[in-house]
């Protein structure tokens, strides 16, 4: 390949200005920022360089073509003009990433299908073979980025994210990404404070990624030292004697580093928080290096070193419901640094700088950086006595008359009054409170019964057209509102983020607390978790679909296909049905609805959980089953279909194969949360298919009737 060479290194927003000044030491040429990456030139070494020293580059892409892509037709021809055999083996895998739109191409998925179509096919022309695809690592990423109508077609020389560096086992919740710590430590003049023998002290470090960054940038080592996986390993024009280069001298400044890297030290008042952390030190062959310890905020002092540098990644109300508790511990953070840490430098980055405003310390400047899609601000403190602020103690939250925290309170007392007592009389004990019933206050509200009462609060985030000042104002004013009109103390308050999820987002892990309370639902006993996942493990609008099902089931075998907790599980068997049957791919899931089916008494071989690819396992079963309840992820990735289970694109063929279990009168109850779904009546020849929707839409939720739709199936 000819120098120079054009790339495009991309980087989390925020960072720019700092990726162009790494990838200028790094000897890249003709330098460019742009909105979330950086563009340079530079031949092969460049980039190996970059993909191999870069802390802040996210990915670093070749750009092979650059075309008109007004359509499907001219993408497909655009991709063909590259010669695929110089950089793939016929018989090998490959992955499409694609993203933007432009005139016919209105989904990235169906962009990436195009893309993948016309390398294989030019392939299979040529060679007579034509490889597969593989998402995870496969020989070769190509990444298409289409923007008013033309095409960007770029080979993705880091195969997988760089931030990825290798060294992490586990993860406590919410971790910072490695380049966006990278980043903070940067902008907090860490390599000027570690070259001058400063110490380096995490006083939160939950999975240890600041201290391992920082003993990174301290012992001048390569942050891709340690991965195993690139883009470019199996290309067909990789340069393995370069490459080999390029490690060995990485190995060297890596012995020569470890041989003056000043203390580094991450303390976590929580035991799982050090062990992982200590986990991911060994992963980075640093243990000798870091120390990680158990230890709670108030005994953090300083040990080997007069001073240095001082960053902390607190909470900040972002995922978990400690809104009422945070005020206190930045007040506490604030205290130690100015008790214990006099004459050190400190940069604490938080989503809510509101927060920093209890420290007691004056911010000299702060950077502006994004944790994903959350604004964030990385504030800047010397610690002296100049920059002690007087303490002032929190008030208590007041509803000031007139102001939108009054109308919002009303609006949660009449909603109170109005939904409280209709499910007191329904006796229904979990219900949806308010659902953004202002567009000020763009809260769902759930309202959980138990041994008390428990409130689960989730903000829908705010477009990009609010201000994100006002939009957290008006947050912490209903945080504020809440406990005080529902009467419970904010230690029963929990709140969450929603933003759009990928693929079983709703599955992921937030916290480990482990903490589960039980709620009635009918005759059913059923377990709730308010901080692990961002659902609770019992979906309320389908609270009717379940009571239907547990009606339906008696003297049926029974069939819970995407099972996830066993609720409706617990319905059926709990109505009589002669056996269930959940499938599900989470261990975690399943464990939990084994859980809630023994607290009802359902136990023993007439009650089967099966944990299996739902897709997979309904082309080999063969058992035949009176009632079945297929509710699917709406996205999800699956081996089957390519990468990817889209329900819109792919719900026929999941009826279908579902309804092929079905007895002669048997029944099946599908329901999706789509809200654009629409149902391929002409492709399910063969079936009776009727729209429930309103009949299985709960009172509650009928402020939000497309929540989800409900059809009753059966053979025609």
């Amino acid at each position: 390949m000819t120098s120079p060479l054009h790339f495009f290194a991309t980087c989390p927003k925020g960072i720019e200005a700092l990726l162009a000044d790494e990838l200028r030491a790094l000897g890249a040429e003709a330098i460019k920022e742009t909105r979330a990456g950086v563009a340079f030139e530079g031949t092969l070494a460049t980039a190996y360089r970059a993909c191999l020293w870069s802390r802040l580059a996210s990915r670093v892409l070749l750009t092979l073509a650059r075309f008109p892509a007004a359509s499907a037709e001219a993408l497909y021809a655009g991709v063909q003009q590259v010669r695929w055999g110089e950089h793939l083996d016929a018989h090998g895998t490959l992955a499409v990433d694609f993203s933007g739109t432009g005139s016919g191409i209105t989904h990235s998925r169906f962009g990436a299908l195009k893309v993948k179509d016309a390398i294989v096919d030019q392939l299979r022309d040529e060679a007579g073979a034509r490889p597969s695809v593989d998402t995870e690592r496969p020989d070769v990423r190509i990444n298409v980025y289409l923007y008013r109508d033309e095409a960007v077609l770029s080979l993705d020389l880091s195969g997988e994210s760089l931030h990825r560096r290798g060294y992490r086992s586990e993860a406590v919740e919410a971790p910072l990404k490695e380049n966006l710590a990278a980043a903070i430590l940067l902008r907090a003049n860490w390599p000027a404070i570690a070259n001058q023998g400063g110490a380096f002290i995490d006083l939160m470090c939950g999975s240890g990624t600041l201290p391992i960054e920082a003993a990174l940038i301290a012992g001048d080592i390569a942050p891709g030292l340690t991965r195993d996986y690139y883009g470019f390993l199996r290309w067909k024009q990789h340069d393995a004697a370069l490459w080999a280069e390029l490690l060995a001298e990485a190995q060297a400044r890596r012995e020569a580093g470890l041989a003056k890297l000043p203390p580094i030290r991450g303390y976590d008042h929580e035991a799982r928080a050090v062990r992982y952390a200590r986990e991911n030190v060994a992963g980075a062959g640093l243990s000798e290096y870091i120390v990680i310890a158990r230890r709670e905020l108030s005994a953090c002092v300083p040990e080997e070193a007069p001073r240095g540098l001082i960053v902390v990644n607190p909470p900040y109300g972002e995922r978990i419901g400690e809104a009422s508790e945070l005020p206190a511990l930045y007040a506490e953070l604030g205290a130690q640094l100015k008790k214990n840490f006099p004459g050190w430098r400190a940069a604490v980055f938080t989503g809510n700088p509101e927060l920093g405003k209890h420290m007691g310390l004056r911010a000299n400047r702060y950077h502006t950086l994004f944790n994903g899609a959350i604004e964030c601000r990385l504030l800047h403190f010397e610690i002296t006595e100049e920059s002690v602020v007087e303490e002032r103690a929190p008030k208590p939250f007041e509803i000031r008359p007139g102001s939108s925290a009054e109308m919002f309170a009303n609006r949660l007392r009449k909603d109170l009054q109005h939904f409280g007592r209709w499910a007191r009389r329904q006796e229904i004990f979990a219900y949806r409170l308010y659902d953004a019933d202002l567009h000020e206050y763009n809260l769902a509200i759930d309202v959980y019964e138990s041994d008390k009462r428990y409130v689960h609060v989730q903000e829908y985030e705010a477009p990009d057209t609010i201000d994100p000042d006002k939009a957290r104002q008006r947050l912490q004013h209903a945080l504020g509102v809440i406990p005080l009109v529902l009467e419970i103390p904010r230690e029963q308050m929990f709140f969450k983020l929603r933003r759009r999820q990928k693929g079983g987002g709703q599955y992921e892990k937030l916290s480990e607390t482990g903490v589960f309370h039980e709620v009635r639902e009918g005759p059913c006993r059923l377990l709730v978790n308010f901080t692990d996942y961002l659902d609770t493990g019992l979906f309320l609008d389908h609270r009717d679909t379940r009571a239907m099902l547990g009606e339906l089931a008696k003297g049926k075998r029974f069939l819970n296909l995407f099972g996830y907790t066993g609720t409706a599980t617990v319905h059926a068997g709990l109505g009589g049905a002669a056996s269930t049957a959940t499938v599900d791919m989470s261990y975690t899931y399943l464990d939990w609805a084994q859980r809630n089916l023994e607290l009802n008494g359902l136990r023993g071989k007439h009650h089967e959980l099966i944990q299996a690819d739902v897709l997979v396992w309904l082309k080999e079963n063969r058992q035949r089953y009176g009632l079945i309840f297929l509710d699917p992820p709406t996205f999800s990735r699956s081996k089957r279909m390519e990468d990817t289970l889209d329900i819109q694109r792919d719900h026929a063929t999941l009826i279908k194969d579902a309804a092929t279990l079905l007895e002669p009168d048997g029944l099946l109850i599908f329901s999706t949360n789509l809200r654009r779904f629409k149902i391929d009546r002409e492709a399910l020849t063969g079936l009776a298919v009727e729209d429930i929707t309103r009949k299985t839409m709960p009172k509650d939720f009928e402020r939000d009737p497309k929540i989800h739709q409900c059809f009753r199936i059966r053979r025609a």
